[in-house]
């Protein structure tokens, strides 16, 4: 008999005490993604709470990452509870897994066409909704080096990316912190 292991969850929290209550029905839930995506090889839940959010709604957040071999996964989502929040980012992860896994090639091997090979009942096919844009900010850039960019980012308090108009190569770049505490920056180009 063949026992399968399961990864461990990670769990990490900001400005929020981690109860028993939480811990377990954080684990319970992200176990079951398992049954979705099979090659996780780390999971991570991050749980906070933002005293400061302009909306009472947004002051739980819960973000879920899965690592596995050639893929990361992440959802966040934000409510009035921490239950609710972790809740919505499962929606969304399993959402991603879906579509994650009808993005992988998959072999048949066996000739067949994909519409002789594909029988899902209409009924259980789910076409998932556009996002929609509900919020639209402009701001005026102001031109900068990349060391001054660092600086107004820190200065900001944005924890993931920064955009900028480089005054050294007059171009819009995005800057964003890496894992591991160094900077990185995208360079867009229209192709």
């Amino acid at each position: 008999m063949e026992v399968k292991m399961t990864v461990k969850i990670e769990i990490f929290t900001k400005n929020l005490e981690l109860t028993e209550r939480l811990n377990n029905y954080v684990e319970t839930k992200v176990e079951k993604l398992e049954k979705f995506l099979e090659e996780v090889d780390e999971s991570r839940v991050d749980l906070s709470h933002a005293k400061t959010a302009r909306n009472a709604n947004d002051r739980y957040v819960a973000q879920i990452t899965l690592r596995g071999r050639g893929f990361i996964l992440r959802s966040e989502e934000r409510s009035d509870s921490i239950f609710s929040a972790v809740d919505a980012a499962l929606d969304k992860m399993r959402r991603q897994i879906r579509r994650y896994k009808g993005k992988r090639p998959r072999g048949r091997g066996d000739g067949q066409t994909i519409a002789a090979a594909i029988e899902v009942p209409e009924e259980d096919y789910e076409i998932d909704e556009l996002p929609i844009v509900v919020r639209r900010k402009r701001f005026m850039l102001t031109p900068m080096d990349e060391q001054e960019a660092i600086e107004q980012m820190k200065l900001l308090g944005h924890e993931n990316f920064f955009v900028f108009f480089n005054a050294n190569t007059n171009e819009f770049n995005v800057l964003y912190m890496r894992r591991d505490g160094s900077y990185g920056i995208i360079i867009p180009e229209i192709g």
